[in-house]
């Protein structure tokens, strides 16, 4: 096990350096700058605040200065919020986007593993065809689409749930997380769906069966473990993914989130927000990504062997 996480580690750098080099040129290579708006500045002021920022500098020697505050964990200054580091700008918000995302996490799990598992006991029955024509909906149904049409629903025309805020009234965490979550959700039971299929025709399973154990105790204590495999391994980019896609939600349901911060930075041309924000879903990203091969490594223990030969 030590071996694989060493390897995956060290696969993890270039990717990361890759990213931090991309997004650094990309973000420079943009039109517009973080000093452009409606009211004009004055060249002197203007070159004040370049030569403030060293923006005034060479772009290479930006980018090592800029790699070298990276090293030490500092993402810079935001250029349009005088006086604030991105690290705060990203502790501010990213506690009620972890809490957006977990919900999501946590109902998309709940209610992919039971779809799932419902699925896969009769396949190509009524209700396997049923549930996977759900998943297939929530797959396509995008957030942006969805979270207006549940709003619209459940806020306005039925009234039972509010629409905006978070954590201020009771209920209302319920519609962003069905809105985040849905996508995922529908992920997940087909994996779990298609795993179980795949456990359930296994030599170890038929011989379970031939011992006399029930189908219920095959079910839970031999099958279930690899038909979660393909949901483990799943788990990584789901989990930035639903951080990462807060953005919109957070955006239709008014949650004071890191998403608003990003999308500014995009408009307002903030150099170092947007950096900031990518370079950190992107570690984030090979983080889970690893974690998610340690579980899938766990429950499988052919992908350890992988690495001890």
């Amino acid at each position: 096990m030590i071996a694989f996480i060493s390897w995956r580690v060290l696969q993890a750098i270039p990717v990361l350096l890759a990213v931090v080099t991309a997004t650094f040129f990309l973000v420079h290579a943009a039109p517009g700058g973080p000093f452009d708006s409606e009211r004009q500045l004055s060249p002197q002021v203007e070159q004040q605040l370049k030569a403030h920022y060293h923006l005034d500098q060479p772009l290479s020697r930006q980018y090592v200065a800029y790699l070298g505050a990276l090293l030490q964990g500092d993402l810079g200054p935001s250029f349009r919020y005088p006086g604030r580091r991105i690290n705060d700008i990203l502790l501010q918000g990213l506690p009620k986007t972890i809490e957006l995302a977990s919900y999501a996490l946590l109902f998309a799990l709940l209610c992919g593993i039971g779809a799932g598992l419902i699925a896969a006991r009769r396949p190509n029955s009524a209700q396997d065809r049923i549930t996977m024509a759900a998943a297939m909906i929530g797959i396509c149904m995008p957030s942006f689409l969805l979270g207006p049409l549940l709003v619209l629903v459940f806020g306005i025309y039925l009234d039972w749930l509010p629409v905006t805020g978070w954590g201020q009234l009771p209920g209302d965490k319920i519609l962003p997380t069905i809105t985040l979550g849905a996508a995922y959700t529908a992920y997940i039971a087909r994996l779990c769906r298609a795993g179980l299929l795949e456990v359930m025709n296994a030599d170890f399973i038929r011989t379970a069966r031939a011992k006399g154990i029930s189908e219920q105790a095959v079910l839970r204590r031999h099958a279930l473990r690899g038909a979660l495999l393909p949901v483990a391994a799943f788990l990584g980019p789901a989990i930035a993914g639903l951080l990462s896609g807060s953005f919109i939600v957070e955006t239709v349901f008014q949650i004071p989130g890191i998403g608003r911060f990003y999308i500014q930075g995009a408009f307002n041309r903030d150099y170092t927000l947007v950096m900031g924000m990518t370079i950190f879903f992107a570690t984030l990203l090979v983080l889970l990504n690893l974690l998610a091969d340690i579980l899938s490594a766990w429950l499988d223990p052919r992908i350890r062997m992988e690495y001890r030969q």
